[in-house]
């Protein structure tokens, strides 16, 4: 096994809490590979065969996560649910979604890795360092897999933030089908019927209405 230094940090300089064993052939690596990694506090994906790795996320963009998660779930029928950062294979890809809507029986009985098949929903919540992957690597990938809808919130950008945008599969493609900022109303129809203010996801805690 090799080490690599997490994203950010020269190899020289990255203290041994920030290094990642990876497998000693070099790449380009499989699932079966990724899936082999050691547990680590970092957030391992497989992309285009190689490994991209990230440090946890921001508090805002952990709150942002977890109240997403609350507002889903609160919704979803009881064959349906709603985690964070879930290893997802997308066809050669190994993905960790901010949050994961899926059938319940993989999700309840501790699957490892959830097929593409077995979701319904993915959320990402773009960061400065994976806005590329947020806007273009990884939405073609889950539409080519058949995952329904993909959910993605900016945090950080002009205008009123968050902004949430929800897209449908249709075709191997998605296409827009809402848009909201704070103070309006994002529905969702499917996998199930859920709406919600973009502001309930960050900032101070208020009732839902």
């Amino acid at each position: 096994m090799s080490a690599l230094p997490e994203e950010g940090w020269p190899e020289a300089q990255a203290s041994p809490a920030h290094l990642v064993l990876l497998p000693d052939h070099p790449g380009p690596y499989t699932v079966d590979d990724w899936l082999a990694l050691p547990e680590t506090e970092e957030r391992i994906e497989l992309i285009d065969g190689s490994f991209v790795v990230s440090p946890a996320p921001a508090a805002d963009h952990a709150l942002c996560a977890q109240r997403l998660v609350r507002i889903l779930l609160d919704a979803a029928p009881h064959d349906v649910e709603v985690v964070e950062s879930a290893n997802v294979q997308v066809g050669k890809e190994g993905f960790i979604p901010d949050v994961v809507v899926g059938r319940a029986e993989p999700i309840v009985g501790g699957a490892v890795v959830l097929d593409s098949a077995d979701v319904l929903l993915v959320a990402e919540i773009v960061s400065p360092g994976n806005r590329k992957r947020d806007y273009v690597v990884k939405p073609p990938s889950y539409a080519e897999a058949g995952v329904p809808v993909f959910v993605r919130v900016e945090l950080h950008g002009d205008g009123p933030m968050p902004l949430v945008e929800v897209f449908a599969e249709r075709g191997g493609e998605y296409e827009p089908v809402a848009r909201a900022r704070p103070g309006r109303t994002v529905r969702l129809t499917d996998p199930f019927d859920v709406a919600f203010d973009p502001a309930e996801l960050t900032g101070l805690r208020r009732p839902r209405p």
